[in-house]
């Protein structure tokens, strides 16, 4: 089976929780890619904070829609954080601050996606 093949099938199947670990696994594998290349390197780093920008945009959008169900405290948390990320990523890009922080927030999230942080249905 061809890989384009396995992940069509595994997007068939997957539930939302995973659905966003892997969009967060990408996003986070390619700021841990661009950490590693030197500042010269303007266009590849700037591509994976693009990337990790549309995500947490598009989670911001969610979060202000209307009919969300996450609880109001927990989307204004994502929302604040969307906009920390926005911001740090510039600051990254203009002067040169690290990427850890934001390696580290996806992966605090992705702490709480993975299957073993998922509750238990009664």
């Amino acid at each position: 089976m061809s890989i384009q093949a396995y992940q069509t099938a595994a997007k068939k199947t997957e539930g939302p929780r995973q659905t966003e670990y892997r969009a967060f696994a990408q996003a986070t594998r390619g700021l841990i890619d661009a950490s590693s290349l030197p500042a010269t390197e303007i266009g590849r780093r700037a591509e994976a904070l693009s990337a990790n920008r549309r995500l947490w945009s598009l989670l911001a959008a969610d979060c202000a829609a209307d009919g969300n169900q996450l609880s109001q405290p927990l989307r204004a948390q994502i929302i604040s954080l969307s906009l920390f990320v926005d911001r740090h990523s510039s600051q990254v890009m203009r002067q040169g601050a690290s990427f850890d922080v934001l390696i580290e927030i996806n992966r605090t999230i992705m702490q709480g996606l993975s299957p073993a942080a998922a509750p238990v249905p009664a």
